[in-house]
């Protein structure tokens, strides 16, 4: 990933530093917005339909997986540790460190709590406990420039194929999630997450999985997939869910801080 070392390495130089520099070279982050958001909405549809697939390790190189999958259209560094510690809306504690190797730590500890939990066997409150916990230290870790949010929510969705639930993110508001997320941060200067603010949300999203209407529901997807002429909800998978997050303008808060999604 060479050339991708700084903040402003990442983006485009003056005037169009408000835009992350990408394959398509749009310089115009509204552009670059409908594109990113087509072009990672067509590559999360063939994971869900399973038309692609990454390998379920549920360690740091499976997140880099779908990463990778993900914006594998948009950006030279899909699949790529950032280089560069962020925060999210001016908050002093930032993300995972990369100096220190926070993010390998971080993704790390969501590893074993995946592996050491018998996801089968939960029920619903159990469910969001431990899906809190992991989703978490995903957060925390949050180990690219950009597109964190999408991939931790179809890293949960394998980690909720080993449950009896799967996850519906249209049952919380944005603005509950992100909130939530926020809560779940460390204090300034020190390593913990607090999951708890999380538990509620996780217990909302999770939706019995009904074993009779999978292949289905499968079938439905594939289909999907291969037809670009059906039309999906903004925002949406084909189930309703919301599979994506709309791609906002890319503005740069600072030399090593920003706002990411």
């Amino acid at each position: 990933m060479a050339g991708f070392s700084s903040w402003e390495s990442y983006l485009y130089p003056p005037p169009d530093q408000g835009t992350l520099r990408n394959k398509e070279g749009l310089r115009d982050p509204d552009k670059l917005r409908r594109f990113e958001y087509a072009a990672v909405q067509a590559r999360q549809f063939e994971l869900m339909a399973g038309v692609a697939s990454v390998d379920k390790t549920f360690d740091a190189a499976h997140m880099q997986q779908i990463h990778a999958h993900l914006f594998q259209d948009v950006f030279d560094w899909a699949g790529e540790y950032r280089r560069v510690n962020m925060s999210k809306g001016g908050s002093p504690g930032g993300f995972a460190d990369v100096g220190s190797n926070q993010i390998d730590r971080y993704l790390g500890d969501v590893s074993r709590l995946v592996q050491g939990t018998e996801w089968a066997k939960l029920d619903r409150v159990e469910f969001g406990q431990a899906a809190a916990n992991v989703f978490a230290h995903l957060n925390q870790a949050h180990p690219f420039r950009e597109g964190n949010g999408r991939t931790s929510k179809v890293f949960m969705e394998h980690v909720a194929q080993r449950s009896a639930f799967t996850l519906d993110y249209a049952r919380v508001s944005p603005l509950e999630w992100n909130h939530a997320s926020a809560m779940s941060a460390p204090d300034l200067g020190s390593y913990p997450v607090f999951p708890e603010s999380l538990v509620p949300v996780f217990m909302k999203i999770a939706v019995e999985r009904a074993p009779a209407s999978a292949s289905s529901e499968a079938g439905t997807e594939r289909a999907r997939v291969r037809n670009p002429n059906i039309a999906y909800a903004p925002g949406r998978g084909p189930t309703g869910s919301p599979s994506v997050d709309v791609a906002k303008p890319y503005i740069p808060r600072g030399k090593d801080q920003g706002m990411e999604r």
